[in-house]
């Protein structure tokens, strides 16, 4: 049994004022629309669905938000526990509220997201707990169909491909999922990693790093970095000229693309959360 909540099939909306401004034919995949809000939701279907075919009675992860309300809720559709480890203080209060909500059980700890990450790894070392960080090679393989989506929806790869850079999963799944149509893919990431405004991405040291980094100079592209007034500035331009409400960190794409589009081309931001999650 394949455990949903009916994800995947987002949007790619055109934006055309953004367009302009840019100069540059912008596309906005718009994750926010999946059913927890954010494109984590990719993963879980996959992860959880293969913890439940193992055996599982309990999955684990550690989390700035948005991973910690997918694994809930995929959790609670499937009949698992969930445990969700968190920095004290550092997760949105929506997001832990969604965890709250469909049973999970938050467990918070002291220190960086990697001081959780080896938290939660300890806990996934007990039988019948699984782990479903990205570091679980089905989440990687959910998230890459937003990469198959667009190819399908633009009838071709784009140009370029802007994210959000946290750890690193998803540059890596996009990349895969792209495979021999690969675009130059440019992920940003915040010039304050540990302090950021955009929770999201607040992750010191990137699981993923070296898998992103190929990915990136395999595709001709290149890691961005913004602060986060221009962060809150994109993010602000966004809702203001195309209408969407993103957390902080899914505007991450849009602050770095005066510096990463080139004139003409056709570029996808990948808009990875719903502004609900973390409204600040």
């Amino acid at each position: 049994m394949t455990v949903t909540l009916g994800e995947g099939r987002t949007p790619l909306l055109p934006a055309p004022r953004l367009s302009e401004r840019f100069g540059v034919e912008l596309w906005l995949k718009w994750e926010g629309a999946n059913p927890t809000g954010s494109f984590k939701d990719r993963g879980m279907t996959v992860a959880v669905t293969r913890a439940v075919e193992d055996g599982a009675h309990t999955l684990v992860c550690a989390s700035t938000g948005n991973t910690a309300a997918s694994c809930a809720a995929y959790a609670a559709r499937a009949g698992l526990r969930a445990v969700i480890v968190v920095v004290r203080g550092a997760a949105a209060g929506p997001k832990l509220s969604q965890v709250r909500a469909v049973g999970g059980e938050i467990v918070e700890v002291d220190g960086t997201f990697s001081d959780a990450f080896a938290h939660a790894e300890e806990l996934g070392s007990q039988r019948g707990v699984v782990v479903v960080n990205s570091t679980n090679p089905h989440r990687i393989e959910g998230q890459k169909t937003a990469a198959l989506e667009i190819l399908e929806q633009l009838g071709g790869a784009p140009d370029m491909l802007t994210l959000p850079y946290g750890g690193g999963g998803n540059t890596r799944a996009y990349a895969l999922g792209f495979g021999e149509q690969l675009p130059r893919i440019h992920p940003v990431q915040s010039a304050d990693r540990a302090h950021t405004v955009a929770s999201a991405i607040r992750i010191v040291e990137p699981v993923h790093r070296a898998d992103a980094e190929a990915a990136v100079a395999r595709s001709g592209g290149a890691i961005e970095t913004v602060d986060d007034a221009q962060i809150a500035a994109a993010r602000e331009l966004l809702g203001r000229e195309e209408g969407l409400y993103c957390e902080p960190a899914s505007a991450a794409g849009i602050a770095a693309l005066d510096r990463s589009a080139r004139a003409g081309e056709r570029v996808v931001c990948v808009v990875t959360g719903h502004g609900l999650k973390d409204p600040v």
